[in-house]
């Protein structure tokens, strides 16, 4: 009986710890994605713009779903934040490659643009399907 809870202890650390550290990585690639764009999204959000909160959103999503699968593959917490980093890059990858389709997305999401916010988010989340199914361990 001791040992079943000391195992149980064990999982639930673990789970606290990347749990915890996933949440954390999230607030870090909203800082990073943010920053990177020219729009100010979580400004735009406060103020009621629907085309930046559907965007950021995707991002948001798009990176949550490979990290998602980093925490549930990784060996080592180590291994977790290299396929965090490699999921951030992607999201990144998929902004530029939005950006160069729509030269404009920057102003139409500051303008609270539906279409090319929805698009952007799409892309993301594809993009983040994508890097998923593609990590291997």
């Amino acid at each position: 009986m001791e040992s079943w809870i000391h195992e149980l202890g064990i999982d639930v650390g673990a789970h606290l710890l990347y749990f915890l550290v996933s949440i954390l990585l999230v607030v870090v690639f909203i800082g990073i994605y943010t920053a990177v764009t020219p729009q100010r999204e979580i400004t735009l959000i406060r103020n009621g713009n629907t085309a930046a909160a559907i965007s950021l959103g995707g991002a948001v999503v798009g990176y949550a779903l490979p990290l998602a699968y980093a925490v549930a593959q990784s060996g080592s917490l180590a291994d977790m934040l290299i396929w965090s980093a490699v999921a951030l890059v992607a999201q990144l990858v998929a902004y530029g490659i939005t950006r160069l389709l729509l030269p404009q997305l920057p102003r139409d999401v500051d303008e609270g643009k539906i279409a090319p916010a929805i698009f952007l988010a799409a892309i993301s989340i594809a993009m983040g399907i994508l890097n998923a199914a593609a990590m291997t361990d």
